[in-house]
């Protein structure tokens, strides 16, 4: 296990609370996916499903230098996953319940919302999301005025 499998480890010490499964699969599928010149930046565990009562959709959410990778391992064979890459990503809303919070991204194609995890790890998520995207932005608009 490499960098992210860290990274979610680190996260689910700090933050208790949340419902994830089979965090080593799912982890295992990010990490294949990620190319030599990137860095993982920030790493945790969610379900990725619209409601909270849905508990068996666990993926693994990296964010890297170059974009936001999603992924699942099926329980039987395959495995699912998601990029969003900056030029992709519209924004974020945040949901706080009584046990647990919801991410919702917004993406040019699609809405990605991540649920079950623990309420105090809603601010930290958002501002490393935020702060990325913001940055990683300004550097795509830069190098397509230059070209």
């Amino acid at each position: 296990m490499g960098s992210v499998y860290e990274k979610v480890m680190e996260f689910k010490k700090k933050y208790h609370g949340g419902i994830v499964w089979r965090t080593k699969k799912h982890i295992k599928v990010v990490e294949d996916y990620i190319d030599n010149d990137e860095d993982v930046i920030y790493a945790f565990c969610a379900q990725k499903n619209e409601t909270f009562s849905d508990i068996f959709n666990t993926y693994a959410v990296a964010v890297t230098s170059k974009r936001i990778i999603l992924g699942h391992k099926r329980l039987l064979w395959g495995s699912f996953l998601s990029s969003i890459t900056p030029d992709l990503y519209n924004d974020m809303q945040i949901y706080k319940g009584l046990l647990w919070g919801k991410i919702t991204i917004d993406t040019v194609k699609e809405k990605i919302i991540l649920t079950n995890l623990p309420k105090s790890s809603l601010d930290e998520i958002e501002t490393v999301i935020s702060n990325y995207m913001m940055e990683a932005k300004k550097k795509y608009y830069h190098e397509q005025k230059e070209n």
